[in-house]
């Protein structure tokens, strides 16, 4: 899996604040590691701080992976409500609703790969706290289907409960199949599969 370097200088920059150094770290070696195989010691030698540190602003290390995952979702859900509320036509909404869940997919391609491959062994707790906020970005992503089906844009054959589950199951599986220095960018990519949920909904 090729990772992607964004979170190195920040990392390796100790006047970065002392949060962002240790998400940069766990974020790495999540990565490259595993995070059942990565220590609490690992992390702090790494970000160059005590565990007193870590423990102040985190917690555990439970806290931070579900803060790798919950950041890249915060952001994706900001950019969802903006586009979802804004006048646009609604098949305009929804295919930038589309293509934007893809390219800041892409763009935290590490972020995504260390939760969908470590989500089960969060605490009950922060599992249920993950499922929440999932289900929170899918159902306002459902309501542009569902409200393009009610305004007879899109077609209804297929309910919208499984239109959003396949969408998301390509998404999902960008982490996987997807390398940087392959033939498509990001935004090639979120055109391709975009107008590919697009044409499924045509009438």
């Amino acid at each position: 899996m090729a990772a992607r370097t964004t979170t190195e200088p920040a990392e390796n920059n100790r006047e970065t604040p002392v949060p962002q150094r240790l998400l940069a770290v766990a974020t790495r070696l999540f990565a490259e590691r595993g995070y059942d195989r990565t220590s609490v010691q690992e992390i702090v030698e790494a970000a160059g701080v005590t565990k007193g540190a870590l423990y102040h602003y985190f917690g555990s290390k439970d806290d931070l992976l579900h803060e790798v995952y919950a950041r890249m979702l915060r952001l994706q859900q900001q950019r969802l409500d903006a586009v979802a509320g804004s006048d646009a036509p609604v098949e305009v909404r929804l295919r930038a609703a589309a293509a934007d869940v893809v390219v800041t997919t892409i763009e935290n391609l590490d972020d995504a790969m260390i939760f969908f491959r470590s989500m089960h062994q969060l605490s009950p707790e922060k599992y249920k706290q993950v499922r929440a906020e999932r289900r929170r970005y899918h159902e306002r992503f459902r309501a542009l289907v569902e409200e393009g089906q009610r305004t007879g844009v899109f077609a209804t054959a297929t309910p919208a409960d499984l239109v959003v589950d396949f969408y998301f199951g390509s998404v999902h599986h960008l982490s996987t199949w997807y390398r940087t220095d392959g033939p498509l960018t990001p935004h090639q990519v979120a055109d391709h599969l975009a107008d590919l949920l697009l044409r499924s909904l045509r009438p």
